[in-house]
């Protein structure tokens, strides 16, 4: 019976999901088994807010060493009076301005990213649970099918021992019983492949086993 999507995150709901592509073992498996264009794209998406992630942290590093090498210029600056320092000052009090207003948006960005991550991450797992469950389901079908097969072609496996060891000993008796009568000089017309030799088939110790198993 199919497992709906809802189940699946009722079960994650209090569960901490690592980033699953970050994960070789989530990679491992789904190179082996394949995955859906669902699985794929949302693949995409999270490794594109990853990146986003990354870039953003790092362009905050960037901003905070020209922050303050920024200051430093009006620091140097400040004992200037003519109107070359000034600007200096001045223009560097504009670039710190500029930063703070794109930190400050990054940083933002930055707030939200993680439940965007995690929101895509545990849609990613929700998806790659069904494939599993799927793939689980469809295994286990065949699994069954083939235990199945191999059940009947071991009593058609036993059927046949049986039927060639009967076989067998008949060929042995009416060997013996020609041999006896027309000597082995007669014998060497019928070129036979192997010679015979008496040897009752194992159907009959079973069929006394069993007797004796029912008394």
């Amino acid at each position: 019976m199919p497992i709906s999507e809802e189940k699946f995150k009722a079960a994650l709901a209090d569960k901490h999901i690592p980033v699953l592509i970050l994960d070789n073992k989530w990679h491992k498996l789904f190179k082996r088994s394949g995955t859906t264009p669902q699985i794929e794209e949302l693949e995409k998406e999270l490794t594109a807010l990853l990146k986003r992630q990354g870039k953003l942290n790092s362009e905050i590093k960037n901003i905070k060493k020209l922050k303050g090498e920024l200051m430093q210029n009006i620091v140097s600056s400040m004992d200037g009076t003519d109107d070359k320092s000034e600007k200096k000052v001045s223009e560097s009090k504009r670039l710190i301005n500029e930063s703070n207003e794109k930190m400050e948006a990054y940083e933002d960005e930055l707030l939200e990213l993680p439940r965007e991550i995690d929101r895509v991450n545990r849609e990613l797992m929700i998806q790659s649970m069904a494939l599993c469950y799927d793939q689980l389901s469809e295994n286990t079908d065949e699994i069954e099918e083939i235990a199945d097969w191999i059940h009947k072609i071991r009593i058609e496996l036993k059927k046949n021992i049986i039927k060639k060891q009967e076989k067998e000993f008949l060929n042995a008796e009416l060997y013996t019983y020609m041999h006896d009568i027309f000597g082995p000089d007669v014998m060497e017309i019928f070129d036979m492949r192997y010679e015979p030799t008496l040897k009752k088939p194992e159907k009959k110790e079973e069929e006394t086993t069993e007797k004796k198993g029912e008394k």
